[in-house]
């Protein structure tokens, strides 16, 4: 069953990138988040997601490295990330935010309709059914999985909960090479989990025609998510592999290519081919005069343009029949001309 209502359904990722929106415009990052959020909306872009966590409750503090990195950017807590979420309810785009422990998918779960889990998570398995258990819609990023660790959360999701899930290819790499994006993966997800949804979370740097993103959904991800930025040369962790307003207006226009393209299934004749088809096809035409009361045989017949005779296809309706009129050569006949 399919959680989003619309194909391709398009998510900003704007993780943690308000926090340098706010230094470069000096405002606030409650106001560079809402920012974004805005500019999202406008863009045309479907839910926008950021990540809810405290530092401690994620990574020891024997890796002070690591820890620092993302001590900087867990300033919101639940009243904020509720006031994102009452800001996304203004505007009509919907709000997402990863929690990365369980005190952020405790209060995340009063405001937010879908769980998002990270890939760091694929294989946290009592932290994805904990979630599982609020009966919610859950999106499953898949970065660094083996298919077979994919299908273990999945079953754990399963075991204790009905929830609908929806399945993301990713590459855990920042950014991805194009050589690394693997886009068949998607097929490979598709044919391994045809009850769920299947989607793409991106982490390559726009290209100039967002082919990646286009190939992703020609593939058959309806979900498709990438980092979200208004400035792409900005320094910060993922900028550089960040579409901006321009990049999603991109993306938009191929879709809305490839939707006008894409057509019907059924194989038909089209309005559009009629003349044409009138004119390139063939009919049956004598190749000698030939005088009422004649019987038609094989040898005095070919196939000249145009089809608005009798098709070469009735051939063997034709040969043995008797003209009823005197018929010229290189006339195209017609069954009124014969019984």
């Amino acid at each position: 069953m399919n959680i989003f209502y619309k194909k391709p359904y398009l998510i900003a990722d704007i993780g943690v990138n308000y926090y340098d929106i706010a230094l470069k415009e000096e405002i606030s990052t409650m106001e560079a988040a809402k920012l974004m959020i805005l500019e999202a909306k406008k863009a045309g872009i479907d839910a926008v997601k950021f990540e809810s966590y405290k530092t401690e409750n994620i990574i020891s503090r024997n890796f002070p490295e690591q820890f620092d990195l993302f001590k900087k950017y867990d300033e919101f807590g639940r009243d904020e990330f509720f006031e994102l979420s009452e800001y996304c309810n203004e505007l009509k785009i919907k709000f997402l935010s990863t929690p990365l422990d369980y005190e952020s998918a405790d209060y995340l779960d009063e405001f937010m309709d879908i769980y998002p889990i990270a890939s760091s998570d694929l294989t946290n398995i009592p932290f994805i059914q904990y979630i599982a258990k609020k009966n919610k819609p859950m999106l499953l990023l898949t970065g660094a999985a083996t298919l077979n660790e994919v299908k273990i959360a999945v079953r754990a999701i399963e075991d204790v909960s009905t929830v609908d899930i929806a399945i993301l290819h990713s590459v855990l790499a920042y950014p991805t090479d194009y050589r690394d994006a693997n886009l068949a993966m998607i097929k490979d997800l598709a044919q391994n989990f045809p009850n769920y949804e299947i989607g793409y979370s991106d982490h390559t740097k726009p290209d100039s025609n967002m082919f990646v993103l286009t190939t992703a959904y020609n593939f058959g991800a309806d979900i498709i998510e990438k980092h979200f930025t208004l400035d792409k040369s900005l320094p910060g962790n993922d900028h550089s592999h960040s579409m901006d307003p321009e990049d999603v207006m991109i993306f938009k226009t191929n879709i809305g290519f490839l939707s006008q393209i894409k057509g019907m299934k059924n194989k038909q004749p089209l309005i559009c081919e009629s003349s044409a088809k009138r004119d390139a096809r063939k009919s049956i035409v004598l190749t000698k005069n030939i005088k009422k009361g004649d019987v038609i045989t094989s040898d005095i017949i070919t196939f000249k343009r145009p089809g608005i005779g009798i098709s070469p296809a009735r051939i063997d309706d034709v040969v043995g029949k008797t003209a009823l009129v005197d018929i010229a050569e290189d006339t195209i006949i017609d069954f009124d001309m014969l019984s």
